[in-house]
This record gives structure tokens, C-alpha cells and sequence, in this order.
């Protein structure tokens, strides 16, 4: 670990305005100083027939580089049709395929956007389920689910909501320790 904390946030969508973005830079902000990484996963669907002829694309092994290179993980996913979205189990999927396995061990929070009133609940469910083989240390709570999220930022894209900041920052510090703690 090196003095500055680093941290990569993914965010499960993958629209320009999207509020899975948003959050995930929110919890840099509740986070504190660190060195952050926004990772991409605009990733070809993984085909095994590509990976025998090609390999692993490049998009796909500089993510697990920086996993592997940072001391924390955040990710947001959107819910969609009540679970993760595709890209982003299509992005765990190709990053099962890299070695040595980048998310082994690493601490992670898992936040949530989405239009419903329930905030992603469900796609935090699942997600959680899709990362069991990578065995990431993921923090448990609190939960930040955020509701209706079209509405839940502000012009300068910070959460409306003071207690869901709250949550946020609780979760967000609560990554720092762990990553502080397992340094130690």
C-alpha cells in the first residue's frame, strides 16, 4: 500500500448521464483523498472463440491491472429488469478469464442507482451473488441504495439527500478502515 490510498470505482452503466457515475464519484468524494480510477468496461461480449483466437483484449487486461494495482473497490450498478446489468456481469466474465485473479481478496463497496423506489436492491443482490467465486472482501453496510436517482443529484452532481450521504460516507469509511486495517 502506498501512502495515498487508490481506489477504482466501475460504474454498471454505461450512458454519459448516468447516475451509477455519479454515485461512483460521490463516493470518492465521501472516501477522501485518494488516487481514483474510474475503470471502463465497454468490453466485447465475452465468446470464448474470441479469447481462444484472440486472447484477452486489452480493454479487459487493463482493468484487472488496476485492480490489482488498488487497494479498494467501489462498484454502482444500475438495476435493470430487477438485476445487474449486462455490461457488468459481461465485464466479471471477462475478468474471471485474467490471472491472477484481480479482485481476490480486495475490499469492496457496492452501492446502487436506479429509477425504481427500491434503489437497485435487487441488482445488489445479484451482484453480490456474481462476485462469490472472485471472493473480493465485500463490506456488508450500510446499504446505499439510492431511489429514484434521476432526481437524487444536484446540478454539480452531488446527492440531494443529507442522509444518504450519510449512509455513503459511513460505507465509503468504512472501506478506508478496512483497506487501513488489512495494511496493518
Amino acid at each position: 500500500m502506498t501512502d495515498t490510498l487508490r481506489l477504482l470505482g466501475i460504474s454498471g452503466s454505461l450512458r454519459a448521464a448516468s447516475t451509477n457515475t455519479q454515485l461512483v464519484h460521490e463516493c470518492v468524494r465521501a472516501f477522501g483523498p485518494c488516487d481514483f480510477t474510474f475503470g471502463d468496461i465497454r468490453f466485447p461480449l465475452y465468446d470464448r472463440d474470441l479469447e481462444d483466437a484472440k486472447g484477452i483484449p486489452a480493454a479487459v487486461q487493463k482493468l484487472a491491472e488496476q485492480a490489482l494495482a488498488s487497494d479498494a473497490i467501489v462498484i454502482s450498478t444500475p438495476e435493470y429488469n430487477k438485476n445487474l446489468p449486462g455490461v457488468l456481469k459481461n465485464a466479471l466474465d471477462w475478468l474471471s478469464r485474467t490471472k491472477p485473479a484481480p479482485l481476490s481478496g480486495k475490499p469492496m463497496a457496492i452501492v446502487s442507482a436506479a429509477a425504481g423506489r427500491a434503489g437497485g436492491e435487487r441488482s445488489q443482490f445479484s451482484l453480490r451473488h456474481c462476485l462469490t467465486p472472485f471472493r473480493p472482501r465485500i463490506l456488508q453496510g450500510p446499504e446505499v441504495m439510492i431511489a429514484a436517482s434521476g432526481s437524487a443529484f444536484d446540478d454539480d452532481g452531488q446527492l440531494k439527500d443529507a442522509k444518504s450521504f450519510e449512509f455513503l460516507t459511513t460505507l465509503m469509511q468504512d472501506l478506508r478502515d478496512e483497506v487501513i486495517a488489512r495494511a496493518g
